[in-house]
């Protein structure tokens, strides 16, 4: 069962959280975050991209940088761009995109429950990624930036949702993207419910954030190894994580982009194509995929749709039913000889944040030959790939809108 604790939150006065947070780490290089921050020196980016406040093309993995994290980390708390609340709570964290509003709990969730299954992962994990991360938890002592997480749905967490939801937030704002990021303290007296309605859900699921899920359960893991008065209860147990009910998250599409042909003229590939595809050329008018197993093709300034025949895919099969699967075997290995969707330069990946019309706008400038548009995972899959043990292929999910960073920090001591 899932085991979560309130804490007390390292935040922003209300009246500076639009200076302080900011996007993820991993989601833009250092330049693009230089740029961001240019003037703010509240920008959470001088704490998860501590490489801004170097000359440029600093290697942003050399000790003076993760110590520069330190250095900020201090220099916000000190100056007063991060206090920290004088008592244990609970927060409701709420993103508007396209009118639409997702709410998650924001919870300390427990290290044990990582390292024994019960938060269940769906990708593989990179090991240079995650001592990234664990350096970045080790050397300030905090979660500096949260995880996201998913969860079965709960009607009594909806309840405690909606009612806290009904009150002012503490933080209220837009993001430079558009993005709506709505921010409560949770009352006091609704924690005891919220640790024991978690406590009947048997998993948490990562949605996004597999690398920061690791480093912090494994930084707290090495915490609880060197405390030969080890009891289970110390704040380094815990690490920082927003936890939403599954049916408030969409997934949205993550698209293929290729360079060449391996050879084949259009025509050619179009043939080889069909074998395993029905194909209907739709035209210059961008063509989004309909459903499940069926894709979208741009290519020669022309859109396709593309289903998959039956009997090439097996949709008892967790893995062998997913879009990305069939895709990637049947055009992207037999076609065109991408074999290794991590590390081939002939491939690239377009989040659906960006629009199909960023795949087309790829291929007609001569850069990519084809792109390929998929179906998006839906969350009840990605459960069942993690239920059932199974890892999903390389670029499959995105969500959006991404945690918004700096709201609240969770120290381990």
């Amino acid at each position: 069962m899932a085991k979560v604790k309130p804490f007390k939150g390292i935040r922003p006065p209300r009246e500076m959280v639009t200076e302080v947070a900011s996007r993820p780490y991993d989601v833009l290089n250092s330049d693009e975050a230089r740029k961001e921050s240019e003037g703010n020196p509240k920008s959470l980016y001088h704490i998860i991209k501590p490489e801004i406040d170097f000359a440029p093309g600093m290697d942003e993995h050399a000790p003076e940088v993760y110590d520069r994290a330190v250095e900020n980390f201090k220099a916000f708390r000190r100056n007063g761009w991060l206090v920290q609340d004088d008592k244990e709570h609970y927060y409701l964290y709420a993103q508007t995109m396209d009118g639409r509003t997702q709410y998650g709990l924001v919870v300390a969730a427990n290290v044990d429950d990582y390292m024994e299954g019960r938060i269940k992962k769906h990708e593989l994990t990179r090991r240079d990624k995650e001592e990234d991360r664990m350096k970045h938890v080790r050397i300030n002592n905090a979660n500096i930036e949260p995880v996201f997480f998913a969860f079965p749905d709960n009607d009594a967490l909806e309840e405690i949702i909606r009612k806290v939801a009904e009150t002012e937030p503490e933080y209220d704002f837009t993001a430079p993207d558009g993005f709506g990021h709505h921010f409560w303290l949770v009352p006091d007296d609704l924690t005891d419910a919220i640790t024991e309605e978690f406590a009947k859900i048997p998993y948490l699921y990562i949605a996004d954030g597999h690398h920061r899920s690791a480093a912090a359960a494994l930084v707290g893991n090495e915490k609880a190894k060197a405390n030969a008065n080890h009891r289970g209860d110390e704040e380094y147990n815990y690490f920082l994580a927003v936890a939403f009910p599954a049916s408030h998250l969409k997934i949205i599409d993550y698209n293929r982009v290729v360079k060449d042909l391996n050879g084949l003229t259009p025509q050619q590939f179009l043939e080889k194509i069909s074998d395993n595809f029905d194909i209907a050329e739709i035209g210059e008018e961008i063509y989004t995929p309909a459903r499940l197993h069926n894709f979208s093709l741009y290519l020669g300034g022309r859109w396709y749709s593309l289903t998959a025949k039956e009997g090439t895919y097996d949709d008892k099969d967790p893995i062998g039913c997913l879009d990305v699967t069939i895709s990637s075997d049947l055009i992207l290995r037999d076609i065109i000889g991408i074999t290794d969707l991590r590390s081939d330069k002939r491939i690239d990946f377009v989040g659906g944040i960006r629009g199909l019309g960023e795949l087309k706008n790829r291929v007609d400038s001569g850069e990519m030959a084809f792109a390929l548009a998929l179906y998006p995972v839906s969350m009840e899959q990605l459960m069942n790939i993690a239920d059932t043990g199974n890892i999903m292929p390389p670029k499959t999910t995105w969500f959006e809108p991404k945690l918004r960073s700096g709201l609240v920090v969770h120290e381990l001591e």
